[in-house]
């Protein structure tokens, strides 16, 4: 049984610093790097692609909204092509520095709300699709299981992975609750961890209304910007490992089945 653990991380933006994001380099197995448009700054990027290096975390791209001033966390009505020129431009500036820590980008997953927007909304998730295979078609999307994003991006022919989230509540339908709602993020590292392990089991999991619904996912992700993230991601890691579950990088190519003898 095997299971990625990922974090958004690189958010920080010139004096103003968010997250501890060498802390939970050193727990994490993919890292979800800020590409300037919702947040992160070159210095910021290039830090951050050659601490995950030095750590050996997979970088993904973050890619999301023009949206500094909200931290992508609004939703922008811009144009699909817009939307997809924007995705390229973004590849392009953490693909520079993921070259000069001697990487390269491993994913791409959307961020807040273009996450979110492009889990119903066809054209936006459609232009997110078109940027990734215009850049480089090799590379894998990390997406909500049953988004249209995931979708379109499967009959594009890019390889598709399922993401669950450590610290945010479901609604019934499998949906994130909205931050704006009571209870939509979780703070006890304990609950957290015993809700992942659930998940990687394949087993249901608590909705908001007390439902109980099953999560399909190849990686877990604990948000960089919650408080007591840290501590959050630790727990999560060493639940897994004492349950026997690998927490390894989702892009992390399976081991050949033996040969017959």
């Amino acid at each position: 049984m095997r299971i990625d653990l990922n974090s958004d991380l690189g958010e920080s933006f010139g004096r103003w610093e968010l997250g501890d994001d060498r802390a939970l380099l050193s727990v994490v197995t993919s890292a979800n790097v800020a590409c300037g448009f919702h947040a992160g700054d070159p210095s910021v990027l290039r830090r951050t692609t050659a601490d995950a290096k030095e750590r050996n975390v997979a970088v993904g791209a973050h890619v999301g909204y023009r949206d500094l001033a909200g931290f992508g966390r609004r939703f922008v009505d811009v144009p699909p092509a817009d939307l997809t020129n924007d995705v390229v431009y973004q590849l392009g500036a953490l693909a520079a520095f993921t070259r000069l820590a001697g990487d390269r980008i491993r994913y791409v997953k959307p961020h807040g709300a273009l996450y979110n927007t492009i889990v119903h909304h066809e054209q936006q998730a459609a232009a997110v699709v078109e940027a990734v295979h215009a850049f480089d078609p090799g590379l894998p999307v990390l997406g909500l299981p049953g988004s249209r994003f995931l979708a379109l991006a499967e009959e594009a022919g890019l390889r598709t992975y399922r993401e669950a989230f450590a610290d945010r509540a479901y609604t019934p339908e499998g949906v994130l609750v909205s931050r704006r709602e009571p209870g939509a993020v979780l703070h006890d590292p304990a609950a957290i961890a015993e809700r992942c392990l659930r998940i990687a089991r394949g087993l249901p999991v608590e909705a908001i209304d007390g439902t109980e619904i099953v999560i399909a996912a190849d990686s877990l992700c604990v948000h960089g910007d919650s408080p007591g993230a840290v501590e959050i991601a630790r727990a999560v890691a060493d639940r897994l490992r004492s349950a026997g579950v690998d927490v390894a990088p989702f892009t992390r190519e399976a081991p050949a089945a033996p040969e017959d003898a």
